[in-house]
């Protein structure tokens, strides 16, 4: 993947397109940044159910894979795994257990920002 000169040009075009398409919607539509995360949360599970994620991701590595979308397509792909190997139980799980690093690094960094710095009302 990094024999390609290019692939930061390529990394930045698509990132740079999702995070326009996110400008886009905060500047023309009334959504809240809370909804527009969720819908790109679930369009990267759409693609990845579609089979187009992957083809992207080939093209643009870090530029998808990075943004929210990269974590929709991971929990789509590990309930999709799992789904075909435990089945039903599989689909309700699968997605929790392909992104539990993800989560855990998650709730980790909440909790030392947290302890490092006082919350305060507005």
């Amino acid at each position: 993947m990094f024999d390609d000169p290019l692939i930061y040009l390529k990394v930045f075009l698509v990132g740079g397109l999702v995070c326009m398409i996110g400008q886009i919607l905060i500047i023309t539509t009334q959504m809240t940044s809370a909804r527009i995360l969720v819908s790109f949360l679930l369009l990267g599970a759409f693609l990845e159910i579609i089979g187009v994620y992957q083809t992207i991701y080939n093209f643009a590595g870090a530029g998808i894979a990075i943004p929210i979308t990269g974590f929709g397509a991971s929990l789509a792909r590990g309930a999709i795994d799992a789904g075909q190997n435990l089945g039903l139980i599989g689909v309700l799980t699968g997605g929790l257990t392909a992104t539990a690093g993800g989560i855990a690094a998650a709730i980790f960094a909440g909790f030392v920002v947290a302890m490092i710095f006082n919350s305060r009302t507005k």
